[in-house]
């Protein structure tokens, strides 16, 4: 019997949407590569094809989703401008987006930001009037209810970092693209923080490559999604202490979450420990630059979280946003370790 694509009937987003959001990108986003490395396969018997996000505008996949959800609005909306909450990639993506369309941002991102993504928001809203990053502390403030404070005193649209339909379809993109170059495949490893891109992409995933069985990868710290999937309602934890910075949110998205019930198989997870092995990975085999929540998926793969012998098995790597010393203080951590 044919493979047939699972329903999104009643989620926030549909395949549809996601081909809306691909046109709207065309031309603005990069179409990223899609590498493969023979030693990641011998290493797990299966055939890879990383998506590599960390070469997108920004270096991450937040891009596609910000883009998108910027471009929808309406002139009075690009004139009082967007509000957002970020740790980092969220924050850059809807600095540069706003840029681009000519509207005022304000972020709200952690005192403890890695500095590169601190420096490169600011960067990004040099010369726009209005914009600006407002810091707080992750473990003892709540950055959503100081983002809709701020949205609703200066009169300004908030767009959360994951948990909104049009950031969802616009990070499905990035599994779209993959699957129209790679064709059918058995597996799809997607990082899972607050769910926007492994929701995006399972609905992508499930249209064009029928019968994949898409997988979540969380921070083993961070396993909020895996615990809500396991009891079938969105579980709050803590502010998780992980090396991956864009994973350390504290619960699921309302509009992700009954996506990932219905779409995505389930949730793994992996320590920092590993991360800090694909980091090195990626630096000595394939020359490229990843940030710790941009392993996430691949660590899955190259530490054997997942198996998958003889399957053809897509890996999303996020991006690649992270401070040079911290990344090599991580690099010579492994190398200490014989990660």
């Amino acid at each position: 019997m044919a493979a047939t694509h699972p329903s999104t009937a009643g989620l926030a987003i549909g395949y549809d949407d996601i081909a809306a959001a691909a046109d709207r990108l065309a031309g603005v986003a990069h179409r990223t590569p899609v590498l493969t490395s023979r030693t990641a396969d011998a290493l797990t018997g299966a055939s890879l094809f990383f998506k590599c996000e960390n070469f997108q505008r920004m270096g991450a996949f937040k891009f596609r989703g910000a883009y998108n959800a910027l471009a929808r609005f309406t002139p009075a909306q690009r004139k009082t401008g967007v509000i957002a909450f970020s740790s980092g990639n969220h924050a850059q993506a809807i600095a540069l987006a706003a840029r681009i369309l000519a509207m005022p941002s304000v972020i709200v991102m952690p005192q403890d930001s890695p500095a590169a993504k601190l420096a490169a928001t600011r960067e990004y809203q040099r010369g726009q009037p209005g914009s600006e990053v407002v810091l707080y502390n992750r473990y003892t403030e709540d950055r959503e209810a100081i983002g809709r404070a701020l949205a609703q005193a200066r009169g300004m649209t908030l767009v959360p970092p994951y948990d909104h339909a049009d950031v969802m379809a616009g990070q499905g993109t990035a599994a779209a693209e993959l699957l129209q170059e790679t064709g059918p495949l058995d597996k799809l490893l997607v990082c899972v923080g607050g769910g926007g891109l492994v929701s995006g992409c399972a609905v992508a995933a499930h249209h064009l490559s029928p019968g994949i069985e898409v997988i979540g990868v969380e921070p083993e710290a961070g396993n909020d999604t895996q615990q809500s999937l396991a009891r079938g309602e969105i579980v709050h934890i803590d502010t998780p202490r992980t090396i991956a910075d864009g994973a350390q949110t504290q619960h699921s998205g309302r509009l992700t979450f009954p996506v990932i019930q219905r779409l995505v198989s389930r949730i793994e997870t992996v320590t920092d420990e590993q991360l800090v092995a694909a980091m090195r990975f990626f630096a000595e085999r394939m020359k490229i630059v990843v940030e710790p929540t941009g392993c996430l998926a691949a660590a899955a793969m190259l530490s054997a979280v997942v198996a998958a012998p003889g399957q053809r098995v897509g890996v999303i790597v996020s991006g690649g946003n992270v401070d040079m010393d911290r990344y090599a203080g991580f690099i010579q951590q492994g190398l200490r370790q014989g990660l």
